[in-house]
């Protein structure tokens, strides 16, 4: 079972966005099903139809989000070192063969925006860069194919994971 690292305010969203998928829009969409069943000829009844896809779509979104659930792993980014890339580190790459400097910062799954530089801890990258430290070199395969990169600085961006005070 691949655990599923994230912050206990993502843990927080998630759940409660469970309890509002089981406890809200679930039971609408019963009463829509119900409703629409009353009009009668069920093979022609298009309410019926669109109301019963409704049900296997949230679901669906129901077990996804309860199967997260089960294998999230709460993990507050400010309390680890950072000298060495981990869930919440931000980390400068240098594009060997461009020179580009990349920033990303490691984020649960559910934050993951690699154009605004967030990436998943589950990327195919990150797989590869935990555990490095600044200066260390690596030879990332990538879907895209092979990339080289030096890990410029690791370091711990505050503004990307807010404390609760």
């Amino acid at each position: 079972m691949q655990k599923e690292p994230m912050t206990s305010e993502d843990y927080d969203i998630l759940t409660q966005s469970l309890n509002e998928m089981k406890l809200q829009t679930r039971p609408k969409i019963l009463v829509a099903i119900e409703e629409a069943r009353q009009l009668g000829d069920l093979k022609e009844n298009a309410e019926y139809h669109a109301a019963k896809e409704d049900q296997a779509n949230i679901d669906k979104k129901i077990a996804e989000t309860e199967d997260i659930i089960t294998r999230s792993v709460i993990i507050d980014p400010a309390t680890l070192e950072h000298d060495k890339i981990s869930f919440g580190s931000s980390v400068k790459l240098i594009d060997l063969d461009t020179d580009d400097e990349i920033i990303y910062t490691i984020v649960s799954s559910l934050h993951s925006d690699p154009d605004n530089g967030n990436i998943s801890f589950h990327s195919p990258l990150v797989k590869q860069l935990l555990g490095k430290s600044e200066g260390d070199e690596i030879t990332a395969v990538l879907p895209g194919g092979k990339k080289h990169f030096e890990v410029e600085e690791i370091y711990f961006d505050e503004e990307k994971f807010p404390s609760k005070k």
